[in-house]
């Protein structure tokens, strides 16, 4: 959420921000946003005005009272009307503050100034460029479907059958190769990039999104279970975020760094077809993320070490991959500068997005009402919340099955994974 006296102060550099979202449709709101603000200033000021009124008459009509000299009636009566005024004036007040709360949930946020500004993402910005691997795919590929398919060891046809299309399963050696690859990059990120692991729950309260800005903007993108009014979370960084939600941050323990796994479910798989078959779109899928706690003068540093932790997990993996620039008219709504890691497929011969790394600033900690006092004698300020993943292993797998496929059909397991696995290659015999 905004600061809405930084929007007060610079409102000509929020219409731009919006217009270079390509969210100009929100200008009306923004506009609207202002005119309840002065309401809001106007009737506060004159609400007070009335009440020391109140409060000076009825001392007045008091002393009139206690020396029984002359009639207070006229004087209460003028407070009766005075009184009806102020209780107008504070349904009114109450009716401002939710209309500008609504708005100000509504609204996206600021923009870092090196974020480029671009339509769509046609023109995002290659911040790295691709990084490559020798995988020696000398004869025709396969898809990720046709391999897990021929291999036993991805069901969608079932999956869709226990769930709905958009629900894979994992079987035999390629449900232990999936979680090979969770509790490697966990340990990566605890013991090598300094996260503490949380295991987080699955299931999340209304203020949770709120706090992180998916609701109530995205409301309808996850899956509500209404007799408990409770939300599947679409990704880790709902509830770990909100583990701090409504607390005052000791500034020594900052920055606080989280690592965690979950099931991630979303309702936006899209249309069937080329482009969304298998893992290419799905409503469940499993992810590490990275969260980041930190001083404001701090998140920017950390936004790179993110980065530079989600990049690692490939580089190990022998993964290719690119690293984009989000534009600002393909970034998040919740993110002030945000970079996607997509990973190659030789397949589809194109890159998929694997991770999305993003700093929200202090968007989130205003939702969240997460702070920290710099020091003992300081005012509380918010903290920047950050975020990553690391990775999300749907889109991971489908590179690691394509380039990691050999000639004869199989599949021979990432070095690192080994250990993880206990097997070197999945081959046709399996089961």
């Amino acid at each position: 959420m905004l600061d809405i006296n930084v929007i007060r102060q610079h409102p000509e550099e929020m219409i731009e921000m919006l217009r270079n979202r390509q969210l100009s449709s929100e200008e009306p709101k923004l506009h609207q946003l202002l005119q309840f603000d002065k309401e809001r200033k106007e009737l506060v000021q004159r609400s007070d005005e009335q009440k020391a009124l109140r409060n000076k008459v009825s001392k007045e009509v008091a002393d009139i009272k206690k020396s029984g000299k002359g009639s207070a009636e006229a004087l209460i009566a003028e407070m009766k009307t005075v009184s009806g005024e102020i209780a107008a004036m504070d349904t009114r007040l109450t009716t401002l503050e939710e209309e500008i709360e609504t708005i100000l949930l509504g609204l996206p946020n600021k923009l870092h100034p090196s974020v480029p500004t671009g339509r769509s993402a046609e023109e995002n910005q290659i911040y790295k460029e691709p990084v490559t691997f020798a995988h020696n795919l000398d004869f025709p590929v396969k898809n990720h479907l046709e391999l897990g398919k021929s291999l036993r060891i991805l069901d969608f046809e079932r999956g869709a059958k226990v769930s709905g299309a958009g629900f894979p399963a994992y079987i035999g050696k390629g449900a232990r190769l999936e979680r090979s690859l969770i509790n490697f990059m966990l340990d990566c990120h605890t013991e090598q990039h300094g996260f503490t692991e949380v295991f987080p729950p699955f299931l999340v309260n209304r203020e949770s999104l709120r706090g992180t800005g998916q609701w109530p903007k995205f409301a309808d993108q996850v899956y509500h279970i209404g007799e408990d009014d409770l939300y599947a979370i679409p990704t880790a960084e709902v509830p770990v975020t909100n583990l701090h939600r409504n607390e005052m941050l000791e500034a020594d323990s900052l920055p606080i760094s989280y690592a965690a796994y979950s099931a991630c479910f979303r309702r936006e798989a899209g249309s069937y077809g080329k482009d969304t078959r298998g893992f290419l779109r799905v409503h469940q899928f499993n992810k590490v993320e990275m969260v980041k706690f930190t001083r404001p003068e701090e998140s920017y540093l950390a936004l790179e070490e993110i980065r530079e932790s989600a990049e690692a997990i490939l580089v190990a993996l022998k993964i290719p991959y690119r690293v984009l620039l989000l534009c600002s008219g393909d970034i998040s709504a919740n993110a002030t500068k945000c970079y996607d890691i997509e990973v190659w497929s030789p397949a589809e011969q194109k890159y998929l997005e694997a991770s999305s790394c993003s700093n929200f600033e202090d968007y989130q900690a205003r939702r969240s009402n997460i702070r920290f006092k710099p020091s003992t004698q300081s005012k509380p300020e918010f903290v920047h919340t950050l975020n990553g993943s690391g990775l999300a292993t749907s889109r991971l797998m489908v590179a690691l099955l394509e380039h990691y496929q050999t000639a004869e059909g199989g599949i021979r397991v990432p070095e690192v994974l080994r250990r993880y696995t206990g097997f070197d290659e999945i081959t046709q015999a399996a089961e």
